[in-house]
């Protein structure tokens, strides 16, 4: 037969059990961090086979967003996007300097632009345990779960971006933002076409207006 202690002992034990149980109910599902106001990152992307690294330089105090894309074995894009609306696409080789001007009805992302997206759990990925986000259907965003730094999102489409660097602070020079001359001809503006939508810039900023701007 049971001793008093033993009972009490028992019964302790059962009680912190539910408490703990009760605790983990209750907790509520982690949220992503937002992004740094500025921050420079080395991404490299994979779309059906089709391979680039981009230089990302996300600079919200000033409005503006800057891809650098270096599509394999191919000719460096400029990807250059500003808070009203307008992004230039451009190259600067000597012989081919080409720009389109595409206009859309949202800015850049904003910081906090992963709000209320929808908590899947956690994941291994690229060798990092990960919190994993869904975002409308459009993206899926994987955050370490230790340094909260983002380590990988897949767009809807397919195209898969690992984050190779993230460097929280980094600022590109002034001077680096002007866009080109030649892309203020009149004949420069063109819609967006699938080519450009290959861009990773571009598919950012398809994301629905409603999940992210006031």
């Amino acid at each position: 037969m049971a001793s008093a202690r033993e009972v009490s002992i028992d019964l302790f034990l059962l009680l912190l059990f539910l408490f703990v149980q009760h605790s983990s109910s209750m907790a509520e599902d982690p949220v992503p961090a937002d992004w740094p106001e500025q921050f420079h990152s080395v991404l490299f992307i994979n779309r059906s086979g089709s391979l680039q690294k981009t230089d990302l330089w996300y600079d919200w105090p000033n409005g503006r967003n800057f891809n650098i894309i270096q599509h394999q074995l191919g000719v460096l894009k400029y990807d250059l996007e500003w808070d009203n609306g307008t992004s230039f696409y451009y190259t600067l080789q000597p012989f081919d300097k080409t720009c389109k001007i595409i206009h859309f009805e949202v800015g850049i992302l904003r910081p906090d632009w992963l709000h209320g997206a929808t908590y899947l759990g956690q994941e291994y990925v690229d060798n990092f345990l990960c919190n994993v986000w869904e975002k409308v259907d459009f993206i899926w965003y994987y955050e370490d779960v230790l340094t909260r730094r983002p380590v990988k999102w897949i767009f809807y489409s397919g195209m898969v971006a690992h984050v190779m660097t993230f460097e929280v602070g980094a600022v590109l020079e002034d001077e680096n933002w002007q866009a080109p001359v030649y892309c203020f001809n009149e004949t420069s503006t063109a819609l967006l076409d699938s080519q450009d939508a290959s861009s990773h810039g571009m598919l950012m900023r398809e994301i629905p207006r409603s999940s992210y701007s006031n």
